[in-house]
């Protein structure tokens, strides 16, 4: 059985406008998960409830497999973050930086610091405030690797970031997990990114988890199917979601093909269909678009 590095179960946090409901999630020690969803999903919301910065209204969490409602300072020492927007001191310069995060932690090590900046190319005699955004964020990346963290949590890093410095950046998460020992946690609504690294991957919607578990699986477990206009109706409706509708044909999601195919052969059995694998991207689109009709009928 593998080893959980993070679990939530059922955790709620609710605002006025918005609300995390009952979100549940497993992080296993030594791989990649991808969080994926829109802007305003609840992606950093989640984040800041696993991190201990807001707590949580209801449910369970349990860091490195010790539960509590509130996580202990030492816990904290073996986890890792990373933000979309690195907040510094713009006028210090790299290596004052890494001097004044290090003493935070029991287990930095500047020669390793110092390693992973020479990698980045990133100046430590430089101010902040010099520092491309690619760099900003190579900098935070290198500031929490540098006290060896058992879980890497990742918030948007590649956002905004141009093609060859993400490649850049993906590359260095795969190493990362190459010892089986850490774990990363990256958020992104970039689905490519993900797609790219992440061994399992986490879908939220509207404050709500929609599908969780390794990448394929997940992948495997929603298909597109098309049909012509004419075979469109209510008992077909209420198995789709994501529905597109054209001149010539209509297209939806599910997540029970088989439930899908006994009701059309039932309905119509001797007309034809297509059914074609989601891309993650094209998953998100359609959940975007269907919103509480969505979750009300697949969450």
């Amino acid at each position: 059985m593998e080893e959980m590095i993070l679990r939530m179960k059922d955790v709620t946090k609710q605002y006025p406008a918005f609300t995390l409901d009952r979100v549940s999630l497993d992080i296993p020690r030594g791989y990649i998960m991808g969080f994926v969803g829109r802007n305003g999903a609840g992606k950093s919301t989640t984040i800041k409830c696993m991190t201990d910065i807001i707590r949580t209204d209801s449910g369970e969490m349990e860091w490195f497999g010790q539960a509590g409602s509130k996580m202990p300072l030492e816990m904290k020492e073996r986890i890792g973050y990373v933000s979309e927007e690195p907040a510094f001191y713009e006028e210090m310069t790299v290596e004052w930086t890494g001097n004044f995060v290090g003493g935070f932690y029991r287990k930095w090590e500047e020669a390793l610091f110092r390693k992973l900046l020479k990698r980045f190319q990133v100046d430590p005699k430089k101010k902040i405030k010099e520092l491309s955004r690619g760099m900003k964020v190579k900098l935070s990346l290198a500031l929490a690797m540098a006290h060896h963290p058992e879980l890497l949590i990742l918030d948007e890093p590649t956002s905004g970031l141009d093609p060859v410095i993400r490649s850049e950046l993906l590359d260095v998460f795969r190493e990362i997990i190459q010892d089986e020992r850490a774990s990363i946690f990256f958020s992104s609504h970039i689905t490519s990114d993900i797609e790219k690294v992440a061994d399992y991957i986490t879908v939220i919607h509207n404050g709500r988890i929609a599908a969780s578990g390794d990448k394929l699986t997940v992948l495997d477990q929603w298909k597109l199917v098309k049909a012509d206009n004419r075979y469109l109706g209510p008992r077909l409706e209420r198995l789709l979601a994501g529905m597109k509708r054209g001149e010539f044909g209509f297209s939806g999601m599910t997540r029970d093909i088989r439930e899908f195919e006994r009701e059309w052969k039932r309905s119509f059995p001797a007309a034809d269909y297509k059914v074609e694998k989601l891309t993650l991207d094209e998953m998100l689109v359609r959940m975007a678009g269907e919103e509480e009709e969505f979750m009300e009928q697949h969450g």
